[in-house]
């Protein structure tokens, strides 16, 4: 069994990445991509390199002493782990598309003796049942020394390379949209095919000295190595033994074992089993979020599948992605080469003439490392319990890039990784991912100006209104962010965005037929999500959420001196404001209509119109209380719930949280993807984790007030609160809030000064700390 790395935080690759040698960068690299193919001599023949496959990448290498350091730069294609002396030093490579392909670097010193010293590499292609967010070229491997003196580690020829011929790809009996990949069929019998010599498919090339556009255009990744950490099951539901504490357990010849096993809580984790003996024998392991209800299909969704309070396990059935082995009679530790998503796990095994013996059953968690570093203390014991789960729901999505789920898609769609970021920076202080995930969404932009709805993926995908959250995920960084200077060269993206609008713009302004799935949120009375369209191509969602993104772009080229920009989006707004005062405003209702028409009335037109910066009025009274208005889904009350905040309703946050305790009451331990939860295809979806941005910006209510949170706007929501205390993670350092007794305590690091306000009189803060008497 390969000894795991549990710390590779240490030794990840942010801190090399930045200082790559100018020769690594500039010329091509001496290690080659390498493969295993009879046919594949070069980069530009990969007849079945685009195959389902999974190889084993060695090379031996003899060393008079212990380096003090080894630097290597290291890739694949579609993955890879990277094993020294049989410990798991790293694996990826960090999703990207093949003109910034991630290498990792790492230091692998530590791992390297006098002596034989042996490198291996796990390395698979999925073909075309892969991921979707996995963009790739050809089965591949690559490995560079930093190093002149260890070119012997570099890939090349003189590397060994066999071919698992015991594993092949299980279709996952999954319901509803499903693109997160394949189960694994293990025939142990089969083994691996004999060692050959590998094939080279050309040097290293990154973007500094790439020639054209074929293969990979190699680049430094810009995170850090995801966290592994061992884990136990929490209990056996259905079947005997104690198998998930170490203890051995004896499948007899001839017979079956079922095993319904329940980790507690939903996570990402590599499932390690370990069996031996049981030759012929069969075991399998389908992991689910939850398990399905058995009723009559006219009692639930179009598809049947119900779930029900995901605590209960009585009376239901599994459908879930599977992993299936078979027993060649040896020891073997199973461990899945991509991590696997569940709450429940079903081990079964159906043994043949020999009996089975499974003796351990564990898994290993995964994900980005976000470490918790906001905190909040009152007397209500419901809001630890939100943000336990939030977090986790946040921690779940978040790999090498953000997901909007981890089971069903793994993709980065922008609508989610907004919510996200602010989760990130709120919640963890940890901007790394954000950075990424800008930088990802404007690699993603299409000639007419527009991204992709999300990135990386294979599957292209255009959702116009998301294009402007990243607009607004551009505004939150820089207000909240550490180094607003890092949006300077997204800002040609932006414009192309804002130009793509421009071009549907009628005669008075308002946004008309706007091409693609222009998706705002998943309302049941909208068909596919599409906020609904008056007579005229209008939609009162989007020319409101277009008023508001305009006010964002604004800000954003001022910030970077182009107040002429600014002023021609401001002017945009203007003159925008009447026309859409006109054509939405419903005087009878004293709301915003979704469509010049007046047929329909929603949440979302009338929260946008407020953040848009139109007449609250009468209208944020009405949007909890109006049962006819279509309801926000969980996702879109972030907006619901800003906009509230803005119309002066933030002392009745607690009040909004119903959807959130009705999960916790349905057993889920990460938020749904769906305000229906009990038929929610995701369990997990971290658009819905946004009380852990809330808690702090309106309950706290500590705000950024200027670019890189130089200033802040402390304006506290407390409701029924009586004492109440918080730490915010900030670019400087840390806020600390405290309110008690008539009195706020408010620490400011660095350089920030701010204002505090409470119930409507301000008083000035300083950095450091600040006492304020608010009974005064």
């Amino acid at each position: 069994m390969k000894k795991l790395l549990l710390f590779l935080l240490l030794v990840g690759p942010l801190a090399y990445a930045q200082n790559l040698k100018p020769e690594l960068w500039r010329k091509p690299w001496k290690a080659s991509w390498i493969t295993y193919s009879e046919n594949a001599n070069s980069i530009y023949s990969l007849q079945g390199l685009k195959d389902y496959g999974v190889f084993k990448f060695q090379k031996t290498v003899n060393l008079a002493e212990k380096p003090a350091k080894c630097l290597i730069h290291v890739s694949g294609d579609n993955r890879y782990k990277l094993y020294v002396n049989g410990t798991w030093v790293s694996a990826g490579p960090a999703r990207g598309d093949l003109y910034f392909w991630n290498f990792e670097t790492l230091d692998i010193a530590p791992y390297l003796k006098v002596g034989e010293n042996t490198l291996e590499a796990l390395v698979w292609n999925e073909g075309k049942g892969k991921s979707e967010a996995q963009i790739s070229y050809a089965t591949g491997f690559i490995l560079q020394a930093d190093e002149e003196a260890h070119a012997a580690l570099n890939t090349n020829m003189n590397w060994q390379v066999a071919k698992n011929l015991g594993v092949s790809p299980l279709q996952p009996r999954v319901p509803g949209y499903y693109v997160a990949g394949q189960g694994e069929l293990q025939e142990y019998a089969k083994s691996w095919s004999p060692f050959i010599s590998a094939k080279s498919l050309g040097p290293g090339l990154t973007k500094g000295a790439a020639i054209d556009s074929r293969g990979w255009m190699l680049y430094p990744a810009a995170i850090p190595a995801m966290e592994l950490k061992e884990q136990r099951f929490a209990a056996i539901r259905k079947g005997e033994g104690d198998l998930i504490h170490g203890k051995s357990l004896v499948v007899p010849a001839n017979s079956s074992v079922d095993l319904w096993i329940d980790q507690g809580v939903l996570t990402n984790a590599y499932p390690q089993l370990t069996f031996s003996g049981g030759k012929d024998a069969k075991i399998g392991l389908t992991y689910a979020e939850g398990l399905y209800e058995k009723k009559p299909l006219s009692t639930t969704t179009k598809n049947g599948n119900h779930k029900g309070n995901r605590n209960d396990i009585e009376d239901k059935y599994w459908l879930g992605r599977k992993d299936s082995l078979i027993a060649d009679g040896a020891t073997h530790t199973f461990e899945t080469m991509t991590y696997r998503t569940f709450r429940y796990v079903r081990l079964t095994v159906k043994t043949e003439s020999d009996a089975l013996t499974l003796q351990d059953f564990k898994s290993v968690f995964t994900g980005f490392p976000f470490q918790a570093k906001a905190t909040l203390k009152t007397d209500n014991p419901l809001i630890p319990q939100l943000l336990d789960v939030g977090f986790r729901t946040a921690r779940l999505c978040a790999m090498e890039t953000y997901m909007d789920c981890p089971y069903y898609e793994q993709l980065q769609y922008i609508g989610d990784a907004r919510i996200q970021a602010l989760v990130s920076l709120y919640y963890a202080g940890d901007e790394r991912l954000v950075r990424q995930a800008l930088d990802h969404m404007d690699h993603s932009r299409i000639a007419e100006g527009i991204t992709l709805s999300r990135y990386p993926t294979d599957l292209h995908q255009q959702i116009p209104t998301f294009s402007l959250w990243y607009i607004g995920m551009l505004h939150d960084y820089l207000r909240y962010g550490k180094d607003p200077s890092f949006l300077k060269n997204k800002l040609s993206g932006m414009r192309g965005i804002l130009d793509y609008f421009s071009r549907f713009e009628g005669t008075d302004g308002t946004l008309q037929n706007i091409p693609y799935w222009t998706f705002s949120d998943w309302v049941n009375a909208w068909p596919r999500g599409i906020a609904p369209v008056g007579p005229s191509g209008r939609s009162a969602v989007i020319d409101f959420q277009y008023v508001w993104i305009l006010q964002n772009a604004a800000e954003i080229e001022r910030y970077f001196g182009f107040p002429e920009l600014a002023a021609r989006y401001e002017a945009k707004v203007k003159a925008l404001k009447p026309v859409l005062r006109a054509l939405y405003w419903d005087a009878a209702r004293g709301l915003y209509a979704d469509t010049e028409v007046h047929d329909k009335f929603s949440q979302h037109a009338n929260s946008l119109a407020i953040l848009a910066g139109f007449d609250a009025g009468g209208v944020s009274s009405k949007l909890l209380t109006d049962k006819d208005l279509a309801p926000a889904s969980i996702y879109f009350k972030y907006y619901l719930h800003l906009a509230l905040t803005k119309a002066g309703q933030g002392n009745d946050y607690m009040k909004w949280l119903d959807k959130w305790k009705e999960n916790i009451d349905m057993g889920l331990s990460t938020w749904a993807e769906t305000s229906d939860i009990s038929t929610s295809r995701s369990d997990c979806h971290a658009w819905g984790a946004s009380p852990n941005i809330e808690f702090f910006r309106i309950v706290l209510g500590v705000d950024s007030d200027a670019p890189a949170f130089a200033k802040v706007k402390i304006e506290p929501h407390l409701g029924e609160l009586k004492e109440v205390e918080g730490i915010v993670p900030h670019p400087q350092g840390e806020i600390q809030v405290q309110y008690k007794s008539g009195s706020a305590s408010i620490t400011l690091p660095g350089t920030v000064n701010g204002t505090f306000v409470w119930k409507g009189k301000k008083y000035p803060l300083k950095a450091g700390k600040n006492s304020i008497n608010t009974q005064k």
